[in-house]
């Protein structure tokens, strides 16, 4: 009987494959995918990069089911089994609209008028903008507090501001800040950008949503957020000038002096109203309507201390700044000093390590000097005992710093700064991956790495001060930190997943290497993680490019074990683009390389483990070329390895990849009963955390257990 394969159901799931959920499971599924549309059209077909080329491929392979009974079956029970990826957001989590928030009925009226228009197909869009400190946040969140009832799915915000430039995170990274808000599980998060985008509208699709965007710099970062269903409003904030983005546009004006007023006394407390009378000219002089600065001053006038001088000089046109001079002047002066030193650099987040570094104190003065830069309002406090400035803040400290003690001792907290980032992310880096050879460290550090209990939590807390440390290091020539600071992520996106995190660290840090003319084997390391990170996120030109570099640096380094790693991630870049044969000729490459490496020398102790992950690899790489027999005996011997039976310590988790590929090379050939022994054991390796694993071995259960029945 033949069975019915509906194109749709065959452009959906091509459209999801490659861009779908991330990590090994990910790949898995594109593999045999690709596989078996080599088997249906006769010849091996590339993975194609785009929607279009997807839907056409998708039509290609329907017309041939409906000649082919046999394979119209075989996809059949691949749609089938496909995991349930089915997602369900939470309802998200704004952070509370502001106590004392004044006024700003007009734009409120504005956003909700564009909520609750007719749709007419018309995305609900509204950009919300105003100068620095204007209140534009306080806005968007009040109308998250207000608009409960209207949007009862979920009320999302993502704020961009603690990122490691002053652009922002690239679009992708929008949509995975998104997600993560959502509470969609990590290992749920396609790594993709396209995939990214198609699960937000599906997760978004017939439910009514506010999507707040905050801090936006760009029209990429949202351009693909843009509602394509009736009940979701997009609100995009911007600090500064608005965007050319399609939507309705909301300006947040100066307060008038009325509000002025209503919010200062707000604040300041009906007991300082006395004072709160007699100051108010001055306030509403210096302010100027903005509400930033009018909350920060209105803090201010509880302290009973004198009137400050009505000139500001230089900010006296930018109230923000003002505010930040006049909270300044409440500081001691070792708390002033220690803010404007590490308010230099531009850090995304502060900690009271980084702090002590910067002003060269120890770290318990650091923390309450921070402390009292929060009760002044120079400063906001982050979970984790965190810190953050505010960007113009930042930007009026770290001039001062320069004016007040020169160019120097400026540089010098900032060289502080980025010894105590090696300090901490060097023996972290080590700590996480104890065995490999790519976090090697520099001697001084090397008796630290014991002392750190969790390596990944100490990068994943540093990661974007540490990808900003790269370009500041650059700046400040400091290229042997730049490079070593970059080296020192490799755990976190290996681990960890955090390749949108490391990405413009790893950029930086290769072009630096190359234009410092940094030795070959710092080069190809870089290169490496680079091809590595861009691989992962489905960038496939541009990482097979960065993977070309580091087999050329290895080699001019003359190291084979080097040389043979990126060779061999050449080949899993085309194994994951449907190119097998291509994938296997570099897998016999990176072995024959492996094997010129004899006893004794760098890298011999860790060759069978190397080689059997080769046979892996070959074997997967000869499933997708139909070449099934062969496959199998590599994947048995590598599943032999991993278990231990060839005296090598046995690896459970290898253990159970082989494991599964070879039931996949099983079922492809036919033989199901063995397959479905091998699902078996894989199951039993695999530790309950294992579910985006354990759920592809269900899937794949179910495709062995229909044609067995056959």
């Amino acid at each position: 009987m033949l069975e019915v394969v509906a194109l749709s159901a065959l452009t959906t799931f091509l459209l999801g494959v490659g861009n779908g959920v991330a990590g090994e499971i990910g790949k898995n599924l594109t593999l045999s995918a690709g596989a078996l549309v080599r088997r249906t059209l006769g010849r091996e077909t590339p993975l194609p990069a785009g929607a279009e080329e997807r839907r056409e491929l998708a039509g290609r392979v329907h017309a041939r089911l409906g000649r082919d009974p046999r394979r119209a079956g075989e996809w059949a029970l691949m749609l089938e089994g496909v995991p349930d990826e089915t997602v369900e957001p939470s309802q998200g989590a704004m952070p509370p609209a502001p106590w004392a928030f004044t006024n700003q009925a007009k734009a409120l009226k504005e956003l909700l008028r564009e909520a609750d228009r007719p749709w007419e197909g018309r995305p609900r869009v509204a950009l919300l903008s105003g100068p620095a400190g204007s209140g534009s946040t306080s806005v968007a969140l009040r109308l998250g507090a207000e608009a409960r009832d209207r949007f009862p799915d979920g009320r999302y915000y993502v704020d961009l501001r603690d990122t490691s430039g002053e652009t922002g995170p690239e679009p992708a990274g929008v949509l995975l800040r998104l997600l993560r808000e959502m509470d969609v599980d990590p290992d749920r998060i396609p790594a993709t950008e396209a995939g990214r985008e198609r699960l937000y509208r599906k997760l978004t699709a017939g439910r009514r949503a506010l999507v707040v965007i905050d801090h936006t710099t760009s029209l990429a970062q949202v351009r693909g957020l843009v509602p394509s269903t009736p009940d979701v409003l997009l609100v995009v904030v911007v600090s500064g000038p608005p965007l050319l983005l399609e939507a309705e546009r909301v300006a947040v004006p100066p307060l008038s002096d009325r509000h002025a007023k209503q919010l200062v006394r707000k604040v300041a407390g009906p007991e300082h109203a006395t004072r709160v009378k007699a100051r108010l000219p001055g306030v509403l002089d210096r302010c100027r309507g903005n509400a930033f600065a009018l909350h920060a001053e209105a803090r201010l006038l509880a302290r009973d201390e004198p009137e400050p001088e009505a000139g500001t000089g230089a900010w006296r046109d930018h109230p923000v700044r003002t505010a930040a001079h006049l909270a300044s002047l409440r500081l001691g002066p070792e708390a002033v000093r220690l803010c404007r030193l590490t308010a230099l650099g531009g850090w995304p987040s502060v900690s009271a390590a980084l702090a002590a570094a910067a002003a060269d104190v120890h770290e318990a003065t650091a923390a309450r000097l921070l402390d009292e830069a929060v009760d002044v309002g120079l400063l906001e406090p982050l979970p984790d005992l965190r810190y953050r400035f505010r960007p113009e803040i930042r930007r009026q400290l770290a001039e001062t710093a320069t004016a007040e003690y020169g160019l120097g001792a400026c540089a010098a907290a900032v060289d502080r700064v980025l010894e105590a980032l090696l300090g901490q992310v060097l023996p972290a880096s080590r700590a996480a991956l104890p065995e490999s050879w790519r976090t090697e460290l520099p001697e001084e550090y090397r008796d630290r790495a014991g002392e750190v209990t969790d390596g990944i939590a100490v990068l994943a807390a540093e990661v974007a001060n540490v990808a900003r440390a790269v370009v500041v290091a650059e700046e400040h020539r400091r290229t042997g930190t730049a490079l070593w600071l970059a080296r020192a992520l490799w755990p976190l996106q290996l681990k960890a997943g955090y390749w949108d995190e490391v990405l413009p660290a790893l950029r930086s840090a290769a072009r630096c290497a190359e234009e410092s003319r940094a030795d070959e084997r710092t080069a190809a390391a870089l290169h490496f993680q680079l091809a590595h990170c861009l691989g992962e996120m489905g960038r496939w030109e541009q990482a097979g490019r960065a993977a070309r570099a580091a087999v050329t640096y290895e080699r001019a380094a003359g190291h084979p074990r080097g040389e043979a790693s990126a060779v061999e991630l050449l080949g899993l870049l085309s194994l994951n683009r449907w190119s097998y044969e291509e994938a296997y000729e570099r897998f016999t490459e990176a072995e024959s390389v492996y094997r010129r490496i004899e006893t004794g020398q760098e890298g011999a102790a860790d060759l069978p483990r190397a080689l059997a992950l080769i046979e892996r690899h070959q074997g997967r790489a000869l499933r997708g070329m139909g070449r099934l027999d062969e496959a199998r005996r590599c994947l048995e011997n590598a599943v032999d390895f991993f278990a231990g039976r060839t005296g090598a310590p046995p690896e459970a988790y290898n253990q159970a990849r082989a494991l599964t590929d070879l039931a996949e090379a099983l079922h492809d050939g036919g033989d199901d009963t063995a397959a479905l022994a091998r699902i078996a054991e894989a199951e039993t390796l695999l530790p309950a955390s294992a579910a985006p694993h354990r759920a592809y071995l269900a899937g794949l259960r179910r495709r062995c257990e229909a044609a067995s029945a056959r």
